[in-house]
C-alpha cells in the first residue's frame, strides 16, 4: 500500500532476522529494500522475503528517494556513521544497540537528528518485553517508592560470540559489557528512571578467555588467542539522587546457569522488585508481615518486532522515538566510565 512507511534495512543478517516480522507485521510500514556487503547472504534474504531493492552499498539505499525508514543491523563500528549518512539522506533511524561505541559519536548522531528534523532511535529491545512494561507501570504508580538501590547481572558460561570477529575490539569496539552489558544497563536505568551517575568504579578481567581449550557452547568453536576485549566487567555506580547500582556482566563465567542469566533487582523505600520474575515484595511494618506479589496482567509478543512496530507508528503518528538517543548517551557515558575506571584502577567522577 502507497499509504505505507517504505523501510530498508542494513545489515540483512544477524539481529535483522528478529528485526523482519516486525517490519511485516506493522500497518503502518512495510518492508521494500535491504542493503548489505555480502552478496550471497543479501541475494539469500531478498529471495526469502520477497524484496526486490537490493544495494551492495548502504549509501544507494539511503539515496532511493521512496524509502522513509532506514533499519542499521550492522556491526557496532559502523552504527555512527551509516546513521548520520542515513539521517543527513532525509531517513528516520532506528539503530541496533550499542547506539554507538562511544559517547562522543551519539553526540554527533544526536546533532544529525536535530539538523534532519527526523526520529532516531535505539533498538532496546528488552524495553518492549511484557514484563517490563508491567514493572515500569508499578513503578511510576510509586508501588516501590524512591529507589535507592539496584543490583543487575547478565552472566554467560561459555557463551562468547565468536561469529564474524564480533567478539574483537576492531569489529565491536568493546567486549561483554559493550555487547550484552548495554542491554542490562539500558533496561535497569529505564526501570530507575534515568538517575544522573556522579562516579564510577569499574573493573573488568580476560582471564579464561586465554585458558588452554577455552570455547564458546555457540557452535563449540574455541576462543581466538588474540581476544582482546573484556570477558568480564564489574561496577558500582552512584547516582546524583544518593541511589547506587551493582552491575555485572560476562560473556565466559563459572556460573551456575544453563546459557545466561538475567536478573535486576530493585530496591525502594516503600518496596523490592525482581525482573523477569516480575515479582514485588512489601512489608507490613504494622502487622509485621511480608507481602510477595507476582505481576499477573503481561502484554504478549516478541519484543524485537514490537520495538520495530512502535517506531513505525512513533514516524506515522508524529510521536516522539520510543527509545530516545540522549538516554542511550546517558548508557554510553556510564559504559564509557567503566571502562575509563578499570584502565586508571580507580573511581572516576562525572563533571
Amino acid at each position: 500500500m502507497d499509504s505505507k512507511l517504505k523501510v530498508g534495512v542494513v545489515g540483512v543478517g544477524g539481529i535483522a532476522k528478529v528485526h523482519y516480522p516486525g517490519w511485516i507485521e506493522s500497518p503502518h510500514a512495510e518492508l521494500v529494500a535491504l542493503a548489505d556487503i555480502n552478496a550471497d547472504v543479501l541475494k539469500k534474504f531478498g529471495e526469502k522475503l520477497g524484496v526486490k531493492l537490493l544495494y551492495d552499498k548502504p549509501e544507494d539505499l539511503f539515496a532511493n528517494e521512496q524509502i522513509d525508514i532506514v533499519d542499521i543491523c550492522t556491526p557496532n563500528r559502523v552504527h555512527a556513521p551509516l546513521t548520520i549518512a542515513a539521517l543527513k539522506a532525509g531517513k528516520h533511524v532506528i539503530c541496533e544497540k550499542p547506539l554507538a561505541v562511544v559517547p562522543d559519536e551519539i553526540e554527533a548522531m544526536i546533532r544529525a537528528r536535530d539538523e534532519s528534523g527526523k526520529l532516531l532511535m535505539t533498538a532496546q529491545h528488552f524495553r518492549f518485553d511484557g514484563r517490563a512494561v508491567a514493572l515500569r507501570k508499578e513503578i511510576d504508580e510509586g508501588t516501590l517508592g524512591p529507589i535507592y538501590h539496584a543490583r543487575s547481572w547478565i552472566l554467560r558460561r561459555s557463551n562468547i560470540p565468536l561469529w564474524g570477529g564480533y567478539c574483537m575490539k576492531e569489529v565491536t569496539g568493546g567486549g561483554a559489557l559493550l555487547d550484552i552489558g548495554v542491554h542490562l544497563l539500558d533496561l535497569t536505568m529505564w526501570l530507575m528512571g534515568f538517575p544522573k551517575p556522579v562516579s564510577i568504579s569499574g573493573v573488568t578481567e580476560t582471564r579464561l578467555a586465554h585458558l588452554p581449550g577455552a570455547f564458546s557452547a555457540w557452535g563449540d568453536d574455541e576462543v581466538p588467542s588474540g581476544l582482546d576485549t573484556e570477558e568480564f566487567a564489574a561496577a558500582f555506580v552512584r547516582f546524583e539522587n544518593g541511589a547506587h547500582l551493582i552491575l555485572e556482566v560476562s560473556w565466559l563465567l563459572n556460573h551456575k546457569t544453563e546459557s545466561e542469566d538475567m536478573q535486576i533487582w530493585l530496591y525502594g523505600e516503600q518496596g523490592g522488585a525482581h525482573w523477569p520474575r516480575n515479582e514485588v515484595y512489601k512489608t507490613n511494618y504494622r502487622t509485621h508481615q511480608h507481602l510477595d506479589v507476582c505481576l499477573k496482567r503481561v502484554e504478549g509478543g516478541e519484543p524485537h518486532a514490537k520495538e520495530c512496530m512502535a517506531f513505525a507508528e512513533a514516524v506515522a503518528e508524529g510521536k516522539p522515538s520510543p527509545v530516545p538517543p540522549e538516554e542511550s548517551l546517558k548508557v554510553a557515558r556510564i559504559i564509557d566510565g567503566v571502562y575509563r575506571s578499570a584502565a586508571a584502577g580507580e573511581e572516576i567522577r562525572f563533571g
